[in-house]
C-alpha cells in the first residue's frame, strides 16, 4: 500500500515512518483485511480409509501366514497375505470416489462412498442414490 503525504503531498510507501521530502511522521491506515476461508480437503474418506487399510493388513498378513502353515497356504494364505499387502492402499482408493452434498430430501449434508450407490441420509434416514456424480431421491 502507498500513499500521499498529508503536509506536502508527496508519495510514501507504505513502509516508510517519515516522508522523505519534508520529513513529518507518516501515519498509515490500516486496512482491514478479512481471513481467509479454509478449504476443505477435497476427499474425506481417504485417511480414513488409509487407517483403515494399515489396521486390517497386519491382522491379514498373520492370518494368512498361519493359514499357509497348515497346508490351505495356496487356496486361502497367500490370497490373504496379498490382501494384507495391498489393504491401505486399497482403502484410500475407495475414498478418492466420495461424494459430497446436500441430501435432496432434508438438505444436511452427506458424503457418499463412490464404490456404493445407494446409501441413506444419516438425518433423515430417506434413501439417496448417486448417479453421474450428483445425488438424487430414491424412488
Amino acid at each position: 500500500m502507498s500513499g500521499i503525504c498529508s503536509k506536502c503531498g508527496v508519495h510514501v510507501e507504505a513502509t516508510w515512518a517519515f516522508c522523505p521530502h519534508c520529513a513529518a511522521p507518516c501515519t498509515h491506515k490500516a486496512e482491514k483485511t478479512t481471513p481467509l476461508k479454509h478449504e476443505n480437503a477435497p476427499v474425506k474418506g481417504a485417511f480414513s480409509g488409509l487407517m483403515f487399510g494399515l489396521i486390517a493388513a497386519p491382522a491379514l498378513i498373520i492370518a494368512g501366514g498361519m493359514i499357509c502353515l497348515t497346508g490351505l497356504g495356496v487356496f486361502l494364505g497367500v490370497p490373504l497375505i496379498v490382501l494384507g499387502v495391498c489393504a491401505p492402499l486399497a482403502g484410500p482408493l475407495m475414498g478418492v470416489n466420495a461424494l459430497n452434498g446436500e441430501c435432496p430430501w432434508c438438505g444436511a449434508e452427506v458424503s457418499g462412498a463412490g464404490i456404493f450407490d445407494r446409501f441413506s441420509c444419516p438425518t433423515c434416514s430417506q434413501r439417496i442414490v448417486m448417479r453421474k456424480r450428483e445425488l438424487i431421491k430414491a424412488e
